[in-house]
């Protein structure tokens, strides 16, 4: 396969980006995106140029480092995988490539494709911890829990904080993202206790980063390379408006959950 890519080169967040045009040869139908990228840096490392910067870590689409724009799409637009699991026969050969990183006031650009999504971290340190002790791994029956809220738990735990979510929003809203960090302990009995507490400081902390408002578009669960359902979001507005009923109103974001 031959292909034509479009890349997004950006020195660093103070320096205006432009799209730069390489053409790829000898790509295999099993490589992945990110692949490819590997064999164009490669090519410009040989010819002296400047390789181009993206994330990666685990390529197994588990850490959620490796997302960025394809043609448009986060993370290409199959369904599923992220960028790192993308393999090229999804292309027609000689196809015709832009890569772009994520595009949101949340997520500057740091160099190319990388950006920074330490936002995302600041809303989940925002949750704070539960409280409840760990100890040693405790038997699997120990703690009952229902089978559907432990389904559900397990669902919203997928997340892997890609910030494909942000990026395929026309509101860059973080809503998918900070509902599934809220659900997966609000539904166990271990994330009881701060269970109202934490959703008002990840709200609160996610009102207070460049995020855009949720307006039920869906994107977002579209693109989710863990398919995460926006069923999420509902409960976190139902947790926040519970929150806010039993707080002290000082203690309560202003705004809601976007």
């Amino acid at each position: 396969m031959r292909l034509l890519l479009h890349v997004w080169r950006q020195k660093n967040r103070r320096t205006p980006g432009r799209m730069a045009r390489y053409e790829v040869g000898d790509v295999k139908p099993d490589m992945s995106v990110l692949e490819v990228l590997d064999v164009l840096n490669e090519q410009l490392i040989q010819r002296g140029e400047e390789p181009v910067a993206f994330e990666h870590d685990c390529r197994e689409g588990i850490c959620g480092s490796c997302g960025f724009m394809i043609n448009g799409v986060a993370h290409g637009g199959a369904p599923g995988v992220t960028v790192c699991q993308l393999p090229m026969r999804h292309f027609d050969d000689g196809a015709e490539l832009f890569l772009e990183p994520w595009r949101a006031g949340a997520f500057p650009v740091l160099k190319d494709l990388v950006v920074d999504r330490s936002a995302l971290d600041r809303v989940i340190a925002a949750g704070g911890f539960i409280s409840t002790p760990a100890g040693s791994a405790p038997d699997g029956n120990a703690i009952p829990v229902p089978k559907p809220d432990a389904e559900r738990a397990m669902d919203a735990a997928a997340c892997i904080g890609c910030g494909a979510c942000v990026a395929a929003c026309p509101n860059a809203s973080a809503s998918l993202f900070t509902g599934a960090k809220i659900a997966h302990l609000g539904l166990l009995p271990q994330g009881q206790p701060e269970r109202l507490e934490r959703v008002l400081g990840m709200v609160g902390q996610m009102n207070a980063e460049i995020f855009g408002s949720c307006t039920n578009i869906g994107e977002c669960e579209a693109v989710c390379p863990k398919e995460i359902s926006i069923e999420v979001i509902a409960r976190m507005h139902h947790d926040f408006i519970r929150a806010s009923w039993s707080r002290r109103p000082e203690s309560v974001p202003a705004g809601g959950p976007g």
